[in-house]
């Protein structure tokens, strides 16, 4: 174990054993990151409760909104992003996520905003919701019970739906995308069901169950992508609009359990230029300069390396409800594929299952999220306690 310059204790390299250490695993996750996210899905359970105890038919008296806006910053801003993919592109109506404080110039009486903040103190939040207020505009309030959030909806006379503080924001992504979900159910925007919310919920359920900590790396899907990931600079593209999501999600997990940095987004879009990664010096070049004909003694140090993990949707969305052809959305993942092959740089493919939109995004964001937490586990890294974020806020707060 090392120390850096800030005090952050962990290990440069990796240590494969100790995750098939069970007693070593939990003396690592103190704070219980491990099991806050195999609550997944009894958050989407308990949120869909307490959703249904809201009275979010206030929402309907005005019928279908102009536009709905999802205010909030982080993991409540990823809510956001959850409903427009869920929505899809025949949404009736714009869903704009929106990360900073207040709300758009435009939103007005015809609009519907929602407000999301585990906390219920994030500045972005009580922006929006305050300038909701002000502007007329139909409120709906997410977030810890007893917060400013609650108070400013209160106010405004607005549904508020309570998501208990167990667990940090990160590992809080079900509880808070749920009411977001089932808001946007009441104005006629997504056909979400029961149905859907109880496989989403057995679907995440059964993946916890897969990557428990006492499960072996070789039969645990995210020991196994941890380990893969190791040492690396990850790339995590998402095949589709919905995959893409996960993406970014995966993205947001790796930076802040396991401390890595990642370039994540939309296949689509890197096939216009960041495929060029490929070609770089931490892809197809390394293997280009390695001799193989060193001695094992004489030979450098493993330079640090790509690593792909494409998220795949996995063929099982209709033609007519996507942004593009699924023809082509799996054409480009295959080719992706094959470049990474060509130029060395491996390659993990996590493909979606289950019926509906909503089982699909559970399938692609379980396993990464407990991958992330193993590699910040396999390098001695507690992966609740941040100090960068909590050292950010302090002197951002001044």
């Amino acid at each position: 174990m090392m120390e850096g310059t800030a005090g952050v204790s962990g290990r440069r390299v990796a240590d494969e054993s100790m995750l098939d250490d069970p007693e070593a695993v939990a003396s690592h996750d103190p704070g219980g990151m491990l099991r806050f996210t195999a609550s997944a899905g009894a958050q989407v359970r308990e949120s869909a409760a307490l959703a249904a105890e809201a009275n979010l038919a206030l929402l309907e008296d005005e019928g279908r909104p102009r536009a709905v806006v999802i205010a909030g910053i982080g993991t409540a801003g990823r809510t956001g992003d959850v409903l427009a993919t869920v929505a899809g592109p025949r949404c009736p109506v714009p869903v704009i996520p929106h990360r900073s404080a207040g709300v758009p110039g435009w939103v007005g009486a015809a609009d519907v905003v929602i407000a999301v903040s585990a906390s219920g103190r994030s500045p972005e939040a009580l922006g929006a919701a305050e300038a909701a207020h002000r502007r007329g505009a139909r409120l709906v309030a997410v977030g810890a019970p007893d917060s400013q959030l609650q108070s400013v909806a209160e106010r405004a006379r607005a549904p508020f739906i309570p998501v208990p503080r167990r667990a940090p924001a990160r590992a809080s992504l079900w509880a808070l995308t749920v009411p977001v979900l089932l808001a946007a159910r009441t104005l006629g925007l997504v056909k979400v069901n029961e149905a859907d919310l109880a496989e989403t919920a057995a679907r995440l359920d059964a993946d916890a169950d897969r990557c428990r900590s006492t499960a072996e790396s070789f039969v645990n899907p995210a020991k196994s992508l941890a380990l893969g990931l190791a040492g690396s600079i990850p790339i995590v593209w998402g095949s589709s609009p919905l995959a893409t999501v996960a993406a970014r999600r995966f993205g947001d997990t790796l930076s802040a359990n396991a401390r890595y940095p990642v370039v994540a987004g939309a296949l689509g879009e890197a096939g216009r230029g960041r495929v060029g990664l490929l070609d770089g010096v931490f892809g197809g070049l390394v293997e280009s300069t390695r001799d193989i004909f060193a001695d094992a003694d004489e030979a450098e140090p493993d330079p640090t390396r790509l690593r792909l993990v494409l998220l795949r949707d996995g063929g099982l969305n209709a033609d007519d409800d996507t942004d593009e052809p699924l023809a082509v959305e799996e054409r480009r993942a295959d080719a992706v594929q094959t470049l990474a092959e060509r130029r060395g740089v491996r390659c993990d493919v996590v493909t979606a299952e289950g019926g509906s939109a909503l089982e699909r995004l559970a399938s692609l964001v379980a396993v990464p999220d407990f991958a992330s937490i193993y590699l910040a586990l396999a390098h001695g890294l507690d992966p609740m306690a941040v100090p960068a974020v909590t050292e950010m806020k302090e002197l951002s707060n001044q």
